[in-house]
């Protein structure tokens, strides 16, 4: 990630898939502080709070208790403090209307998660490719 001094924010309520994450970032050499947060409700809080340094990118998961991916992203798509923050979405979801609504909201992308640790990482590596590259406003 060319915004190294920045956080990324993780909302992933599995801790397996949360380990394989910061794992395979670390793999790609991402040196961005990874915070995890486990459901929508508290990623939008930590956002919300002006103590906390806004991320450079939020990988959401879209299955979650309390407030899920879609109702997080309905939410921090129409903050106007929130809404530049790239959101790529990393799920194991498969329903075409989970794609839809994750677009219609705006998201920078979506990703199924491999099953394949191997596979996982170059997704992470295509990604941090990417956010390197790409401007930010």
């Amino acid at each position: 990630m060319r915004v190294t001094n920045k956080p990324i924010l993780l909302v992933e309520d599995d801790r397996v898939d949360m380990m394989m994450v910061i794992r395979a970032l670390k793999q790609v050499h991402v040196t961005n502080h990874v915070v995890h947060l486990e459901n929508g409700e508290d990623a939008l809080n930590y956002l919300r709070d002006g103590d906390n340094e806004k991320p450079c990118i939020i990988f959401l998961d879209l299955n979650m208790p309390i407030m899920n991916g879609i109702e997080f992203l309905q939410t921090v798509k129409g903050d106007e403090q929130l809404m530049r923050i790239p959101v790529v979405v990393l799920t194991t979801s498969d329903e075409q209307q989970d794609k839809i609504n994750s677009f219609d909201f705006g998201v920078s992308g979506y990703m199924a998660k491999p099953v394949d640790y191997a596979q996982f990482v170059e997704v992470m590596r295509s990604i941090d490719g990417y956010w390197t590259i790409s401007e930010m406003p």
